[in-house]
């Protein structure tokens, strides 16, 4: 097997134990890399170009509140490699280096999607430190000049990106930015004995960048683990008294396993000529006492009202709701057992 298909099947296998994302509490860091384009620029007489692609690497620091919203500091560079630059008075180049260091601070939004996959979006501002280095220029005849300086000034963006919870507090980010600044002033120095004096070079600052990276959120609740689909209730002996369904995490809606039992529960009241069927809803201890009595309730009525329909009538049966008071696995308070969110029928 070869390297590329091995990573090929370690990625499908990892995707379904994916943790389900949750919202970033307290705090959290985070680092990216990737691709930035320097729009090409034309501010106050100054031309600039770069390669179509430089670097962009950033790391953060934040405190995420738990409902989404997320506030950050963040340090970033840049750099792209000058294809061409140029001031008034037909002084041109075609070297140097154009390079961008910066300190914002973000405010940014998840957007939730019950998935693995959490989109963001923000904003930022802050102060960014721009450098043309080793920038050499002609001029008119033997004039020649260069660019060594660094102008800092205010800086602004926009965020839009997705993260993918691996488990853990771990994601996966990918995202897209769009970073500019206020007109920086660079000095242009006089290399040669002859030739005008220059002005400075005021180049527009515009930054169009793509990033992969990674971000740890340390007070990240445990996601959720996949459970397992609830125990399937053991055939019925020859007359069924007891049936037993069961229910997913915080739902009182029926599956179409549960359909199935309490289609065999209305079968057997008619097999033995019930003359009450009693209906008790449970919840386990993941939630308040107050919720839970409220939630086996509405189990309870879900599953009644699904007898009735095939073919039981209302008035046989009685319905009871017990909350999280009588577990058939007794636990902790706040733990999840699959068990436990059930409804009885009970067969009289």
């Amino acid at each position: 097997m070869t390297l590329r298909k091995a990573l090929l099947a370690a990625t499908v296998l990892a995707l379904p134990v994916a943790a389900q994302a949750q919202p970033v509490s307290g705090l959290y860091v985070g680092a990216g890399a990737g691709a930035n384009y320097h729009l090409p620029s034309g501010g106050d007489g100054s031309k600039l170009k770069t390669d179509d692609v430089g670097i962009v690497g950033l790391a953060s620091i934040g405190w995420g509140f738990g409902n989404g919203l997320r506030a950050e500091v963040e340090g970033s560079y840049r750099h792209n490699d000058i294809r061409s630059a140029g001031t008034s008075g037909n002084i041109r180049g075609s070297s140097g280096y154009f390079r961008n260091y910066g300190a914002m601070a973000n405010v940014l939004f998840d957007i939730p999607t019950g998935s693995a996959f959490t989109p963001y979006i923000g904003v930022g501002a802050g102060y960014i430190w721009t450098e043309v280095d080793k920038a050499n220029l002609a001029g008119p005849g033997a004039a020649r000049y260069r660019i060594d300086d660094t102008d800092g000034n205010f800086a602004y963006q926009g965020i839009a990106g997705v993260a993918y919870a691996v488990g853990g507090g771990l994601s996966l980010t990918a995202e897209a930015r769009f970073l500019g600044t206020l007109e920086p002033s660079l000095s242009v120095s006089r290399t040669s004995a002859v030739g005008p004096a220059a002005r400075s070079f005021k180049p527009d600052n515009y930054n169009a960048s793509a990033l992969l990276g990674l971000r740890y959120a340390f007070n990240t609740p445990a996601a959720p683990m996949a459970e397992a689909a609830p125990p399937p209730a053991p055939p019925p002996p020859a007359v069924a008294r007891t049936y037993l369904v069961f229910f997913d995490w915080d739902r009182a809606d029926l599956t179409d396993r549960a359909r199935q039992i309490i289609g065999e529960a209305a079968g057997g009241a008619r097999r033995v000529s019930a003359t009450k069927i009693e209906v008790a809803g449970h919840a386990d201890r993941s939630g308040t006492p107050q919720y839970n009595q409220r939630l086996s309730e509405r189990r309870a009525q879900a599953v009644a009202a699904e007898l009735v329909r095939q073919g039981v009538a209302r008035n046989e049966i009685s319905i009871t709701a017990f909350g999280e008071s009588r577990p058939l696995v007794p636990t902790a308070d706040g733990v999840r057992e699959p068990q436990n969110r059930r409804v009885e029928i009970v067969l009289r």
